[in-house]
């Protein structure tokens, strides 16, 4: 299992939009076999801020994910129409391969 952290900057308004565009996101990577879990969160000292925290069964998949047509159209979308910034995406953890067992994914990636 990976832990994926994706890190969006959202354009002044246009906050519904993007949650919006993200609940569509959500659910064809439902149907993704590699696709485990993910949830959406907002800052709430910066309402422009939001953090899609994405687990997936292999880092593969989540990499087969984002080099896919689907997501670079959605990408490219946000990018013109609804982020202030590029996004940054970070991984936490590989929990089959780098966490020791029982331990936080996050807290073993950051030293």
């Amino acid at each position: 299992m990976v832990t994926i952290g994706m890190n969006y900057e959202v354009r002044e308004g246009k906050a519904e939009a993007f949650e919006r565009k993200f609940a569509l996101v959500l659910e064809a990577m439902r149907t993704l076999p590699a696709h485990a879990h993910t949830e959406l969160f907002k800052s709430v000292g910066a309402p422009g801020r939001y953090l899609i925290v994405s687990e997936w069964h292999s880092r593969e998949g989540f990499d087969a994910f984002i080099a896919s047509e689907a997501f670079h159209r959605v990408t490219d979308w946000g990018a013109s129409a609804i982020l202030a910034s590029r996004p940054r995406h970070e991984v936490y953890g590989d929990t089959a391969n780098s966490a020791p067992a029982g331990r936080c994914p996050v807290a073993h990636a950051v030293r």
